[in-house]
């Protein structure tokens, strides 16, 4: 599967959603788009996984990046 950006991932596994919910195809089609499906949630997963570790790490004063991590003041607003 060629690699497709997020946005595009989610517009498509939403399109396979509701030809599924409908039930209007046949059961070999139906079992090829739920494959299809599977394997854009999972590409969808790991760009969000790799997203969040990108938006936890910030850069430090010295220049290099480092885990973030809320002050108690911060996580209590």
């Amino acid at each position: 599967m060629k690699e497709i950006p997020f946005e595009e991932s989610l517009k498509e596994l939403e399109n396979i959603i509701k030809e599924l919910e409908s039930g209007s195809i046949p059961l070999e089609d139906a079992i090829n788009k739920y494959t299809d499906a599977m394997n854009l949630v999972k590409s969808a997963q790991e760009k969000l996984d790799k997203a969040t570790a990108q938006v936890n790490k910030i850069l430090s004063e010295q220049g290099t990046l480092e885990d973030f991590e809320a002050s108690e003041s911060e996580e209590n607003e």
